[in-house]
């Protein structure tokens, strides 16, 4: 039977049951891997029910660098028997699979080196509580792990003594139970079930750090100024409302213990938006994090801040829908539904980062642009960078970062006698001056509202005053195309009328992607679009190839229908590349795909 073989390149997965207390141990052995200085990239994947369901680990384990999704499984851990069927059939031919041999397996594949351990058996032979039982079993699996792929122990054992330091009883309970199962496969498994999957001390991490999406994010709206933050707990957003009040301990008090921040857990989403729209009309930097359902429930308030021109931050972390869908599912499908937010003709900005480096830059960035544009800016980020850790640049963090908070008249600007009409056009660039409240005890004040108003910000219902507030409103989304984060353009090795676009966590699946389809002789430009409306540059992407696929993570093409509506090309240039099964995108699914539609374009007449 071929055996496969392969040194800090592989995928293994781990299948347990929620509430198991396997979420750290399969971290633990991910950590383990990143200190020997080999790139992972883990994905944890787990019910929105109660505990007991099925759960799963994907680490990918890359000396090369690729972090996204490869499509596939080497090694499987099978601690599950409800998913023993399902997890068996996705092991690669060659692969191994690695299970709890307490009790005889259901089932066996021919093409897969089985490697069975009685982990309950011995468990149960040495500890009488059972929730050691059952915790301490995921570390001994880990510890055997350890021994038959080379991990160092050592390197395990000090991750352990970070994570339990001042709890010395908790300590060496876990290091005996991994000491056990090391001691274990030396002695039992490594010559009869040798696994050719090896980890080799690398030096390949460079200086990146280890860094999850959301609490990047919360990290990433403190830098850019926010004090305001009103949210309703929903998956997967929840850890960014909790991340920045962390942080706002550390970093929003003053010396004496005094708060300089608002953090409102308010009664549902409808609420939370109504309080950093206040707040921010009132002149704070405010935001809310939501996912898709929050977003249906936010949308008069956002058609409200657009028309009334309030700036706004939302963070949306996509999740499946629609309706409730799958909570703990990826997908890139709120598009439509928030660049359009509200009834009537209405358009918001939508950020896309890629990676949590990203999510830390954006959020900034989206607090200056809200200002700037004084209208909602929305973050798109998703549940696989949100709840996932990830490898990234190091945020930078400049102290001379000033806060861009636009055309925003002082006491002293309308004593001077500049000109104030909140709804007025003055520079051309669509962007109307505004006064905070209390800013002049007579002069700057004007009427907040969202019904049809003038220039002058006062009531009217006459056509051409309406037609000049929404022809500017237009005319805003141009200038917020030129403001917003550009899109990053990639030429192929060799000139080709070829290009595919794509957006948000769908990059490092792509990366990897365009290299294999590259070293097959199929070359593509790339373009990664980072915000939304889109700039310039992006319709000349699309003007340049002959065809360009889109590829995005939902089933209705959202971001390609966004593409036809702004540039107006010919809909057959534009071949749809989805995915939206709630994992996140692999780089086969990708080069498959391609591959697929390159050669029906060939064969047609």
């Amino acid at each position: 039977m071929s055996r496969i073989e392969a040194v800090n390149d592989f995928v293994i997965k781990f299948a347990n049951v929620n509430g198991s207390g396997s979420a750290s141990a399969n971290e633990l052995f991910a950590r383990a891997v990143l200190r020997m200085g080999v790139p992972v990239s883990p994905r944890n994947i787990f019910p929105s029910n109660i505990q007991g369901l099925p759960t799963w680990y994907e680490l990918r384990v890359c000396e090369a660098g690729w972090l996204g999704r490869r499509g596939g499984v080497d090694l499987m851990v099978a601690m599950n028997p409800q998913t023993w069927a399902a997890d068996l059939k996705e092991i690669e031919p060659g692969g191994y699979l690695f299970y709890d041999s307490t009790k005889p397996p259901e089932s066996l594949r021919p093409d897969v080196h089985a490697i069975g351990m009685p982990l309950t058996a011995i468990c149960n032979g040495t500890y009488e509580d059972p929730r050691q039982r059952t915790l301490y079993k995921n570390i001994m699996a880990i510890g055997a792990l350890a021994e038959l792929m080379s991990v160092e122990l050592d390197v395990v054992e000090k991750l352990l003594a970070e994570q339990y330091r001042g709890k010395e009883k908790l300590l060496d309970g876990n290091v005996r139970a991994l000491k056990a199962g090391a001691s274990f496969a030396r002695e039992h498994l490594a010559e009869t079930h040798p696994v050719g999957l090896k980890v080799r001390r690398a030096d390949a991490v460079g200086d990146r750090i280890f860094a999850e999406g959301n609490a990047a994010t919360a990290l990433g709206m403190v830098y850019g100024g926010a004090t305001v933050c009103a949210w309703y707990p929903i998956t997967p957003s929840t850890s960014v409302a909790e991340a920045f009040s962390a942080y706002c301990k550390q970093y929003r008090n003053d010396p004496e213990g005094g708060k300089r921040h608002a953090i409102v857990q308010a009664e549902d989403e409808i609420a939370a938006i109504g309080m950093i729209l206040g707040a921010g009309w009132n002149g704070a930097r405010a935001f809310t994090a939501t996912s898709g359902p929050g977003i249906s429930l936010m949308t008069e308030f956002l058609g409200f801040a657009y028309f009334a021109e309030v700036p706004l931050t939302i963070v949306n972390v996509q999740r499946g829908g629609p309706s409730t869908g799958m909570p703990t599912r990826t997908q890139q499908a709120d598009l439509l539904a928030c660049a359009q937010a509200g009834h009537g003709d209405t358009q918001h900005v939508l950020l896309f980062p890629e990676d949590p480096r990203e999510c830390f830059d954006m959020a900034a960035d989206a607090l200056d642009l809200a200002d700037r544009l004084q209208t909602p800016v929305m973050v798109m980020s998703d549940l696989d960078i949100g709840m996932n850790q990830r490898l990234c640049r190091p945020f930078e963090w400049d102290d001379a970062r000033r806060m861009d908070r636009g055309k925003l008249l002082t006491s002293e600007d309308l004593e001077a006698g500049k000109e104030f009409a909140r709804y007025k056009d003055l520079d051309g660039d669509a962007l109307a001056y505004r006064t905070l409240p209390g800013t002049h005890p007579k002069l700057g004040s004007y009427f907040t509202r969202g019904s049809t108003h003038n220039a002058r910000a006062e009531y009217s219902e006459r056509g051409d005053d309406y037609q000049y507030i929404a022809d500017r409103l237009v005319r805003k989304m141009q200038t917020a195309a030129r403001l917003a984060p550009q899109p990053q353009l990639r030429a192929a090795a060799r000139p080709t009328r070829l290009g595919v676009l794509y957006f948000g966590s769908t990059s490092p699946a792509m990366d990897e992607a365009l290299a294999l389809l590259a070293a097959q002789g199929l070359h593509l430009d790339a373009c990664r679009v980072r915000a939304y409306p889109f700039a310039d540059s992006v319709g000349a992407f699309i003007e340049a190839h002959d065809t360009v696929f889109v590829c995005e993570q939902n089933r209705d093409a959202q971001c390609r229908q966004l593409l036809i509506a702004q540039f107006e090309p010919d809909p057959r240039k534009l071949k749809r590349l989805l995915h939206f099964d709630g994992t996140p995108i692999t780089a086969r699914f990708i080069a498959q795909r391609i591959t697929q539609q390159v050669l029906e374009i060939a064969s047609q007449p």
